[in-house]
């Protein structure tokens, strides 16, 4: 094949996606003889979308090179742009700088108006936002929307929509802000958008979707970012961030095993290209290994979420709760709550605040978290957030002791819940709202609400929360059960459905010892002299 035919066919490839071919066909090209700027930018950025960082940065700075000597410097420009934005992606913030610095320079020299001129607004606009300046944000993304209508270049006019949107979100104005996310998230869906500036739209919007717990578009750009880069079998870049949403609407759903799958493989596939969002799938599938109770794993992971950057609460302090150290718990999501300021990432830590305050009997701050979550959801009106507050709230009045209003709170919460199709949560509000009907006589409605939950659990495989079900079970039987502890209540059960010592060790995750202790004390308190009789014991008086 001659020179001619590999650059024609990379072209070609390039054209129809095959990103890793392209690749292959340019490679061979330059080698043959060396390419033109233009089709050095094709190789960067089909060995960018394939994760070949370095062959990547080589070609963008051969391009650049390359337009500089033919004094093309708005293609310059464009190369130093995109090689900046590539190490500052990677954390090497000087380089970077150094970059968008010298295309800024080169369009200044050379006086040329071009759309290059947009894009280097691009990084000053995200230097606002990280300074918690939305405002001055917006405006540098105007421009920069301004300068890609005047040169129609849909990549700089999506972009600065992005920005727009995001820094409007920043301001308060969630509904402003999403109606521009919809609509350059319909150019990048028609395919408008080429596709780094595709793969950079869809994991932003997706991500601002999830921190304003829009769950519903969540859903759906996820599902558009899945089919894009199924109609891509050669990307490597935006996979990971995809498989990490995935999975997070999986667990939600329910889909446990299928969501540790996506987790852990978007945790290889990050931590291969050394992205920063491999923290986020590191804390995913330490939540998962939490809720299975596996802890071990799961603390493993949560560590390597917080030295990823991602933090590791309020999942963290969950897992000691889970574990009984509910006084670690406390001081743990305490001091998280206290150094988070922003009110959106506030309410990722409120209902496990709630929730751990409730433990420690600290009623007073765990009302103030619920109405402080309320209170967020009622300004983001987000199906996702009213759920969860309203789950805290009935939780807070069923420990002050007024069911009737616990019981209309939790009833708002478990629709709620319901609606998202979210099968963990809907149970563990059933089980206040068991613990709520219990309070108010309602035997037969509290009995049913349990049942179902344990149902929820059983299928889920959330051990940690069947076990927390059967101590809860054995404390409201403690009574009909000759004085015994809900511990001894539930090994009581346990034996009655023909477990051995060794079994119940297992599911309670004690030792053997223990287990006969418990069982010692069980004979005597009940004055019984066998397993059998034990066994009898449990079912006569409805403990099993």
């Amino acid at each position: 094949m001659t020179t001619t035919d590999h650059l024609v066919q990379g072209r070609l490839l390039f054209g129809r996606k095959a990103w890793t071919r392209a690749c292959v066909a340019l490679v061979a090209a330059d080698r043959a003889a060396p390419l033109e700027p233009a089709d050095l930018e094709l190789l960067a950025t089909a060995a960018q979308l394939t994760g070949k960082d370095g062959q990547s940065a080589d070609a963008w700075l051969r391009a650049h090179h390359g337009y500089l000597a033919s004094r093309a410097h708005g293609g310059a420009a464009r190369c130093a742009f995109h090689l900046g934005m590539a190490l500052v992606g990677r954390g090497e913030f000087a380089q970077g700088s150094g970059w968008l610095g010298r295309g800024q320079r080169i369009l200044d020299e050379g006086a040329e108006d071009c759309a290059e001129r947009g894009y280097l607004l691009l990084p000053v606009a995200l230097q606002h936002i990280a300074a918690g300046a939305p405002q001055a944000a917006y405006e540098v993304f105007e421009q920069a929307a301004r300068i890609g209508d005047r040169f129609t270049d849909p990549d700089l006019i999506a972009l600065a929509r992005l920005g727009r949107g995001q820094s409007l979100v920043m301001l308060g104005r969630t509904p402003d802000g999403i109606a521009l996310l919809d609509e350059v998230m319909v150019a990048v869906t028609a395919g408008e958008v080429s596709p780094i500036p595709s793969g950079i739209i869809y994991c932003a919007v997706i991500s601002l979707c999830q921190e304003i717990f829009d769950l519903r578009r969540a859903q759906e750009w996820t599902s558009a970012l899945s089919a894009w880069c199924a109609s891509q079998p050669e990307l490597v870049a935006y996979r990971g961030q995809c498989l990490v949403h995935r999975a997070e609407i999986m667990a939600l759903h329910g889909a446990w095993s299928d969501a540790l799958v996506e987790a852990d493989l978007a945790r290889e596939r990050l931590a291969a290209a050394g992205h920063p969002a491999v923290g986020a799938a590191w804390y995913q599938l330490a939540e998962l290994h939490r809720l299975r109770g596996q802890f071990d794993q799961a603390y493993a992971a949560y560590r390597q979420a917080g030295e990823s950057g991602a933090g590791p609460h309020p999942g963290l302090a969950q897992l000691r709760l889970a574990q009984g150290d509910a006084q670690s718990a406390a001081a743990a999501i305490r001091r998280a709550l206290d150094e988070t300021p922003d009110p959106l990432a506030r309410c990722r830590l409120l209902p496990a605040h709630v929730e751990i305050m409730l433990a420690t009997r600290d009623a007073v701050a765990a009302r103030t978290a619920a109405e402080e979550l309320g209170a967020a959801a009622d300004e983001l009106a987000a199906p996702l957030l009213r759920a969860r507050a309203a789950h805290a709230m009935g939780a807070v009045l069923l420990a002050e002791g007024d069911a009737r209003t616990a019981l209309t709170a939790l009833r708002a919460a478990c629709a709620g819940w319901q609606q998202l199709a979210a099968p963990y949560e809907v149970a563990t509000t059933r089980v206040l709202v068991s613990s709520a009907c219990r309070d108010l006589g309602d035997l037969d409605g509290s009995e049913l609400e349990l049942q179902l939950a344990q149902q929820a659990f059983v299928h889920l495989g959330a051990a940690p929360a069947l076990a927390a079900l059967a101590l809860l079970t054995a404390d409201a039987g403690a009574k009909a059960a000759g004085g015994l502890t809900g511990r001894e209540v539930q090994v009581l059960g346990l034996v009655a459905t023909g477990r051995t010592n060794r079994e119940i060790a297992a599911e309670l995750v004690i030792s053997e010892k223990t287990v006969a202790r418990h069982l010692s004390n069980i004979f005597t308190k009940l004055g019984l002299s066998s397993r059998s009789a034990a066994t009898a014991y449990a079912y006569e008086h409805h403990l099993v």
